[in-house]
């Protein structure tokens, strides 16, 4: 299979004779990945990397859509290969994406990480049977943000002004101008976060991925302490990569194993990181059969 420079060169040449080119060649290598797998491909890329800090490259609700698409017409039988590319997005919204997947496909889904997922991405692949990652690949903290605040390190800091308060009253009038800060029930919605993600996490991992496991519950929870806390992680942007996730547990399946599925993989891999790079596409869902929905800066297509 070709790699990232061949990749681009079979672009190149087929700019002179196809409409879209990007889009074919990404969708006839998908279905050579469908082909390998025997399984059913749905693909989620967003364009965080390509276009930073531009709104709509996270996960929301407008997703369900692209999934409903991509999701019509499927054989359910064959399970599902969920390929995740996306910095993540509010908790609620990934919630009902995992909820819906599962509704489809029952347990038999597996998450392939070709590179990144982080946050709600994270919650996404952990809610599969199996992770799929080579050694470039990475995923992240879960712990959620309230008002782009991580809700964590708010209530620790609330707690631990509370304390040097109380312990010094002096100490006061060095916390009032950030705690004064806080509008009316943040402090109460950063617990409510916490508590949600926490919540879907232990549920889903317990149900699916360490459902096999002596204790799944046990298991979830000790792992979701760790994943949700900044005590382990210190920052919420911190990569997590397969030896990491392998020693707290997580279920994660080497791509370097099998070099024939490495091959197709990263090739559609890079196939998406082209068409993110050369357009002003900002999101793609798409599946095996070329049904998906592609979202840009100014356009749906």
């Amino acid at each position: 299979m070709p790699n990232w420079h061949q990749v681009l060169e079979e672009i190149q040449s087929a700019k002179s004779q196809l409409e879209g080119p990007e889009d074919i060649i990404r969708r006839k290598y998908l279905k050579e990945l469908h082909q390998k797998t025997g399984r059913n491909i749905i693909s989620y890329y967003s364009g965080f990397l390509t276009k930073p800090n531009t709104f709509g490259t996270e996960i929301d609700d407008d997703d369900k859509n692209s999934f409903m698409t991509c999701v019509h017409k499927l054989d359910h039988s064959l399970g599902l290969d969920l390929i995740l590319h996306t910095p993540g997005g509010g908790v609620a919204e990934v919630e009902s994406l995992i909820y819906y997947l599962k509704e489809i496909f029952g347990n038999d889904i597996r998450a392939l990480i070709p590179q990144i997922a982080l946050s709600a991405g994270t919650m996404m692949a952990l809610s599969c049977k199996e992770i799929v990652m080579g050694k470039q690949s990475s995923l992240g903290p879960i712990d959620p943000h309230v008002q782009n605040l991580p809700a964590d390190l708010v209530i620790r800091e609330f707690n631990r002004a509370c304390n040097e308060i109380e312990q010094d009253a002096k100490k006061a009038q060095i916390w009032m101008p950030i705690l004064g800060k806080y509008l009316p029930a943040f402090l109460s919605n950063c617990e409510n976060a916490m508590k949600l993600a926490r919540e879907i996490m232990v549920r889903n991992l317990s149900d699916n991925m360490f459902a096999d496991l002596p204790e799944p519950v046990k298991t979830a929870e000790d792992l979701v302490d760790k994943l949700i806390s900044v005590d382990f992680s210190k920052t919420h942007n911190r990569h997590l990569h397969i030896s990491q996730l392998k020693e707290l547990g997580v279920k994660v399946t080497q791509l370097e194993d099998d070099d024939a599925f490495q091959d197709v993989l990263l090739t559609v891999h890079h196939c998406y990181m082209h068409s993110l790079s050369g357009s002003n596409l900002l999101k793609a869902v798409e599946n095996h059969t070329g049904q998906g929905i592609l979202r840009y800066i100014d356009a749906i297509r």
